[in-house]
């Protein structure tokens, strides 16, 4: 066991979609950085007992909560138990950082793309990061940081996920219009943007495909597919107090995809 790393001042960070990929390793990251972490998950509980574990592993602080983004009328009974387990695990009564960052995908053409694909699309990608900020926006502290990921796909094109893409970038809209609206109370709010990475997004297709991954490495100005410690690591950069004059911004972390 290491180090108590979490202290009476250290932030606290919820993360939704946690149990594994980017998630983790933005909560992995967080916890080294001695952030206190809540991680979200909808169905992997064993998997997010895993980060936990693992962050109380590094000497930190975490927990688990389950959480269906798709479904926007658990939104207001998730921030009343989130806001207990503030107090129950961490002492406090406001957190620091909202990373929303769970998601779905779907590929298909546009002209092939199903109503019942787009809806699922929407209510997780868009609809869930406008209404569960806005639900745990009265917990957020004055001067926190809300870092709301997006895609690469919004500035470059791969056939097939239009409507994914379509999403990403009606969040970024929306990060702007947040940034703006919560500036009164010194939140930051910004878009983070990874670019392929190797996850088990989609199956895993970029990870498992070795012919994909090469063909996608070429056009990658650092030469290679991104890793989820990639992300991670500017995730928690975004979440610095350094960060705190950057606002209402995309940010693209793609090793420079398709430039």
């Amino acid at each position: 066991m290491h180090e108590s790393k979490f202290n009476p001042t250290s932030p606290i960070a919820l993360i939704t979609g946690g149990s594994r990929g980017l998630g983790k390793s933005m909560a992995l990251h967080l916890a080294q950085r001695g952030a206190g972490v809540v991680i979200t998950y909808r169905e992997r509980a064993e998997e997010a007992r895993q980060v936990v574990h693992a962050i109380e592993a590094l000497g930190g602080a975490a927990s688990a909560l389950p959480l269906d983004l798709s479904d926007a009328s658990q939104f207001g009974a998730f921030a009343q138990g989130f806001a207990q387990e503030l107090g129950r695990r961490f002492e406090r009564s406001r957190f620091d950082y909202l990373v929303n960052n769970a998601g779905m995908g779907v590929h298909a053409p546009l002209i092939e793309t199903t109503e019942a694909q787009f809806d699922a699309l929407l209510n997780v990608h868009f609809k869930a990061v406008l209404f569960l900020t806005q639900r745990l926006a009265p917990l957020l502290v004055d001067g926190g940081r809300i870092v709301n990921i997006s895609s690469g796909l919004t500035r470059f094109t791969f056939p097939g996920y239009g409507a994914y893409a379509a999403m990403k970038g009606a969040v970024e809209v929306l990060t702007r219009y947040f940034a703006r609206e919560l500036a009164g109370r010194k939140i930051t709010v910004n878009t983070l943007a990874p670019g392929a990475i190797e996850t088990d997004f989609n199956g895993g297709v970029v990870r498992d495909n070795p012919e994909l991954n090469r063909r996608i490495a070429e056009a990658i100005a650092l030469g290679r597919v991104g890793l989820p410690d990639d992300i991670g690591g500017a995730a928690s950069l975004l979440l610095s107090p350094e960060s705190g004059w950057i606002t209402g911004q995309r940010i693209e972390a793609s090793g420079g995809q398709a430039l």
